[in-house]
Parts: C-alpha cells; structure tokens; sequence
C-alpha cells in the first residue's frame, strides 16, 4: 500500500506530499536516495521509510526518532513499511485525494 502511495503521489523523484488518514492524522512519508529508507535509491520498492513530523505522537514511531525530546517536530528513519501500514490502518486508512 505505502509504496504505491509513495510512486503516486512523488513531486519530484525524492519528495512526496503530506500523507493524511481519514480520522485527521498527518505524517510526512519519503523514501530516495536522500532520506531514511532502505534500499537508499529513487523509485524502489522499499522495505523501511522515512517518517517526519506526525500531527500527534505515534507511541510505535518513538523508537525510530531523531529527537525522542519532540516527537512532532522530527522526523524517523528506517521505519518498516509494514509498521508505516499499521499506523495508517489504525487512523483508517489513507484518506481520499
């Protein structure tokens, strides 16, 4: 799901817009070859993203800060994409373009 997400709705070839769920969340999700993902290149199919500056805390998010001290003013490398999906399932889903 997050990968197809990200191949959609890219700027350019590293810069996504601002994912947001149904119930209102937000979070900032990126993955090139200049964020924190894996495999570290543009346009893959990738295995962990980046993840900045989500509405409010996610307590799943918290291990993969970058500063623990702000966890809606940082952002998180290396997240699973399956933890990614899990987070947008629990806001139900990716709300509608």
């Amino acid at each position: 799901m997050i990968n197809e997400w990200i191949r959609e709705h890219r700027f350019n070839s590293w810069l996504t817009r601002r994912l947001i769920c149904k119930d209102g969340f937000e979070m900032s999700v990126q993955a090139s070859n200049v964020h924190y993902c894996s495999p570290r290149i543009d346009n893959a199919t990738y295995s962990e993203i980046e993840v900045g500056y989500p509405s409010v805390i996610e307590e799943e998010l918290l291990d993969y800060a970058e500063d623990r001290l702000r966890p809606t003013k940082t952002v998180y490398g290396y997240v699973p994409v399956e933890l990614v999906e899990k987070i947008i399932n629990k806001h139900g889903g990716i709300a509608d373009d």
